[in-house]
């Protein structure tokens, strides 16, 4: 795809935008970081604006004295999410923009499901060029969200998985496949699930971050019911806590029991392993006992 139009990253100061950002900015691609904040991250070719899906002001600042091209879309965490993305699709074809990437997941399918679903099938009713990214489990949820405080202070990973296993990824990768969805010259006009290099369960995962950290991790194995508790008591919305139960049980069940080359084909380079991730992130201290 031409270098010349302004690539737009929703999301912008996310684990997958942010990443997508340093591999923009290090091919000289002109970078919009859409994000509630308006940061402009220390990256040379991008700038910062102020961005919000439910305010459609701010999809016209945007777009002030800026030809964008390419937009790459990480819908709002609403299990409504779609009615705003859509709209805003239909914004930006006729503001000239000609490629769409959409950040889903892997369970969810590209037509006829739910959330970003609704958005995916929306984009293969139009005549655009499109790319969907369909990551599985971010590796990231155990150094940055979600189960970083329970491995930090309780040595515990507490899910509703049981014994299914997951092929964790790296943001990195999923953010190097963005990249390329974007800016190759051929458009990919396809969905991507997005796998890491190998299956593990979270007592894998556990016994991993023992080796690692030198003291005992425990995978605590809860029921759906149990885990609909936690979500909610950290001010989930109702829908999202039962969309995210019900994908925990589906881990549980099998459904993320798959390998494939996804990354290989599309970057040439095999994805990281989560004992390589762990071994980078060590070094941050993020589940290091606080004195």
């Amino acid at each position: 795809m031409s270098t010349n139009g302004t690539i737009l990253l929703t999301g912008g100061t996310g684990k997958v935008s942010s990443r997508i950002a340093s591999l923009l900015s290090a091919n000289g691609n002109p970078t919009l970081i859409a994000s509630r904040s308006g940061t402009t991250p220390a990256l040379t070719h991008c700038r910062g604006v102020k961005f919000d899906w439910y305010d459609p002001d701010t999809w016209t600042i945007a777009f002030s004295n800026t030809s964008i091209t390419a937009a790459f879309l990480v819908a709002p965490p609403d299990p409504d999410c779609a009615p705003p993305v859509n709209k805003f699709i239909d914004f930006a074809i006729d503001r000239g923009v000609k490629r769409f990437v959409l950040l889903s997941a892997s369970l969810l399918p590209v037509e006829d499901g739910p959330m970003m679903s609704q958005i995916s099938k929306y984009l293969l009713t139009l005549k655009v060029e499109y790319a969907i990214l369909r990551p599985t489990w971010f590796m990231e949820n155990f150094s940055e969200v979600q189960h970083q405080p329970s491995i930090q202070n309780e040595d515990r990973i507490v899910t509703a998985t049981g014994k299914g296993k997951v092929p964790f990824v790296a943001a990195s990768d999923i953010a190097a496949v963005g990249f390329h969805a974007l800016t190759d010259e051929v458009p990919h006009n396809t969905d991507h699930v997005i796998l890491g290099p190998e299956l593990l369960s979270y007592s894998d995962v556990a016994a991993l971050l023992t080796n690692k950290l030198n003291r005992k991790i425990t995978h605590v194995s809860i029921s759906e019911e149990e885990i609909v508790t936690i979500f909610s008591s950290i001010g989930l919305a109702p829908d999202l806590v039962k969309a995210l139960a019900a994908m925990e049980t589906a881990i549980r069940g099998g459904a993320e029991e798959r390998l494939n080359d996804a990354v290989l084909k599309v970057t040439g380079k095999k994805p990281k392993t989560l004992e390589a991730f762990v071994d980078e992130v060590m070094g941050t201290g993020v589940w290091e006992k606080k004195a």
